[in-house]
């Protein structure tokens, strides 16, 4: 008897991946090709629609095959994609520009305009925080820097909604990438109209919103063939990434927190009704009819340390390979005390998103002295990064999420000492679960339960297992007690003198080289 087998899309920023999964969680095929990230100017982050879309179309039909090579059937297919990408069509659905991806900064000034406007009403009904990321923000940019393409574009869509056209011919957007536009009203599940007159557009000029859980038949025959799948395969819309991953590592209870670390990182928790910040520190973005997922991501995670080998110690990464010279640098930093002898490490190398939402701030070390080495500012780095997303917490806390388990997952969670760092700065318990490309597998499990094969999504945590668990060092905790206000008080006054030095490096033709991999 062949076993139903569900495949996982994942369109991230640097590369797509598909992976095939059986009802157990287990992994039966797997793919990934990348593409590449374009920057004329270093405010600009582009990629090209149609490279993307060979890639889509490479992992699934080589996974497919693989599926049905060992006796599997393809019962269904699911999609994760990258969240705030924007490109323009016409009327044809021939491309106008390329894809704007969420690293793109050109719409800084835009953003800055809107917020002194009516961005905040926008954001308490759409749950995007005013930020260049945002779609409503680069649209703004187009309509005030390329009114030729602005007044040309028929649809501005995402590049799953691109995809998903070249599949079946149908504009269609899920809940969840609508709801990290800025331009979708969380509470009526539809185009905001608000959001939509400040963009200039129409409502017919995006997609149409669909549940995640929306199920597409009639592939296009000829591209069906190509993919090695039968045009009546149900195709599953799905959700992006970021909130997929929650269900990937099991964290689909409120409070129940998923704290992701790779390039970037993120806290993220599901919440049964759409929950905003009269702060606007933290985002809400639709998982289901009728769940949210409520956080903060944050710019600089793995990056930031990656920073820290290739500038910090660039004589030992000169000298043993990539994965061992992290394995070294933990080790220096091991030997230094929590708290790193009061080295503090502002990690704001690309700028950062939550809880400041802020493109202008800078990194900076504060309280070096001459008794701090390399391997102070090391461990100062990794403590950094802990505390900015502590910093997340404390908005999700403040917005009423009462926190009670925190499930890590990322390239950080290979770190003893970092996993460590976490459970001493947020003074709890960390979980890793045993589970591989989160998104995938929560695009997969979603799929699942769109299709009848698995009854609720909380059911992912019966295969899903636990891999490690960290809990806080008694001793560790007054340190981090005692750092943790005064890293928060810095990081908040510092944010007009962010604004000052940006100015000074625009001025002077440094541009902020924002990240060009992907980020959840």
């Amino acid at each position: 008897m062949q076993s139903d087998i569900i495949i996982a899309v994942d369109i991230g920023t640097t590369s797509t991946k598909a992976l095939a999964y059986d009802r157990k969680g287990k992994i039966w095929a797997e793919e990934e090709k990348g593409y590449p990230l374009y920057s004329p100017v270093p405010t600009k982050k582009e990629q090209d629609a149609d490279e993307i879309y060979q890639a889509v179309k490479w992992t699934l039909a080589n996974v497919a095959s693989q599926v049905a090579n060992q006796d599997g059937r393809v019962a269904g297919v699911g999609f994760s994609a990258a969240m705030h990408s924007l490109l323009a069509v016409d009327e044809n659905g021939s491309l106008l520009t390329n894809v704007i991806t969420w690293a793109d900064q050109r719409s800084v000034e835009e953003a800055e305009a809107l917020k002194k406007g009516d961005g905040h009403e926008i954001y308490l009904r759409t749950g995007t925080p005013i930020h260049p990321m945002s779609p409503l923000t680069k649209l703004l940019w187009f309509k005030n820097n390329e009114p030729d393409i602005f007044n040309k574009a028929a649809k501005w869509i995402s590049i799953k909604e691109y995809i998903f056209y070249q599949l079946f011919h149908r504009y269609v957007v899920d809940y969840s990438i609508a709801s990290a536009t800025g331009l979708f009203h969380l509470a009526n599940s539809d185009w905001d109209k608000g959001a939509l007159e400040t963009a200039g557009i129409t409502e017919e000029q995006l997609s149409r919103p669909v549940s995640t859980s929306h199920v597409m038949k009639g592939l296009d025959s000829t591209v069906a063939e190509s993919l090695h799948l039968a045009p009546d395969t149900p195709f599953v819309v799905g959700a992006s990434d970021g909130v997929l991953a929650n269900i990937g590592v099991g964290a689909v209870e409120e409070g129940s927190v998923a704290c992701t670390i790779g390039t970037s990182g993120a806290i993220r928790t599901v919440v049964d009704r759409p929950s905003v910040d009269p702060k606007g520190r933290i985002f809400c973005y639709a998982l289901t009819e009728d769940r949210w997922v409520i956080g903060g991501p944050i710019n600089n995670g793995g990056i930031a340390f990656r920073w820290a080998r290739d500038e910090l110690f660039a004589d030992i990464s000169e000298a043993v390979s990539s994965g061992e010279v992290y394995n070294l640098l933990t080790a220096k930093a091991e030997k230094v005390r929590p708290g790193a002898d009061g080295l503090l490490f502002l990690p704001y190398l690309t700028g950062e998103r939550a809880p400041f939402w802020n493109a202008d701030t800078k990194g900076m070390f504060f309280g070096l002295t001459l008794n701090h080495g390399r391997e102070h500012m090391v461990r100062s780095v990794l403590e950094g990064v802990m505390f900015q997303m502590y910093s997340v917490v404390i908005a999700l806390i403040e917005a009423g999420v009462e926190p009670f388990e925190y499930r890590a997952g990322g390239g950080f969670a290979r770190s003893e000492l970092w996993r460590q760092i976490m459970a001493d700065v947020f003074e709890a318990e960390i979980v890793v679960p045993e589970s591989h490309q989160n998104s995938c597998l929560g695009a997969a499990w979603l799929t699942m339960k769109a299709l009848g094969m698995v009854d609720d999504l909380a059911s992912i945590k019966q295969v899903i297992h636990t891999k490690v668990k960290h809990g806080p060092i008694d001793e560790n905790l007054p340190v981090y007690r005692e750092l943790k206000p005064i890293f928060l008080r810095l990081a908040r006054q510092m944010q007009d003198e962010f604004k000052a030095i940006s100015d000074f490096q625009r001025r002077h033709g440094h541009g902020d080289d924002t990240l060009s991999t992907n980020m959840k």
